[in-house]
């Protein structure tokens, strides 16, 4: 798994809920490529055209909240997005996270130092975040080795085939 990612920011407030970040009426499909383009676009237009792969969202309290669809991380992940940074997480938001395969870190010390438009590094290694535009630098609590594998693999589907040998 790629430790270090590099990208550029995506800002948004507390409490962006499953409902913004994948809008309901595009659930008929849990295909990463479907979904990516409805990404967040009841909250900002811009974000599926203008995404870049790579790109990191920084948000404040609560990201993730709301219902618990899988759907939300899977379309953030599928619109390019490497990681997220965030105040806090809704706990099933961060489990789904995680069994999707999209790295996330908590550090509402980061959340407010970084301006959208930033870019900034980060070391799921060592929970380290860095704002190259301003030059400062945060850590966040890194994952554990074995979910740092897991979120290598792509996610728990993924992480557990390999284990038992099975063929995807």
């Amino acid at each position: 798994m790629r430790t270090i990612l590099n990208g550029r920011v995506w800002k948004y407030g507390d409490n962006i809920d499953t409902d913004v970040i994948i809008p309901a009426r595009y659930l008929s499909t849990s295909v990463p490529e479907e979904l990516a383009p409805h990404c967040m676009e009841d909250l900002d237009e811009t974000f599926a055209k203008d995404i870049r792969k790579g790109d990191i969202i920084v948000a404040g309290n609560n990201f993730g909240c709301g219902s618990s669809r899988e759907h939300a991380p899977v379309a953030i992940a599928g619109a390019g997005v490497s990681c997220i940074v965030a105040a806090s997480y809704a706990r099933i938001f961060f489990r789904n996270a995680i069994n999707v395969g999209l790295p996330i870190l908590e550090c509402p010390e980061a959340v407010n130092g970084i301006e959208k438009g930033d870019i900034v590094e980060v070391d799921l290694e060592k929970g380290s975040i860095t704002d190259k535009t301003r030059n400062k630098t945060w850590t966040a609590n890194p994952f554990p080795a074995f979910l740092r594998e897991l979120i290598g693999a792509g996610g728990l589907v993924p992480w557990v085939r390999r284990q038992s040998g099975a063929q995807a």
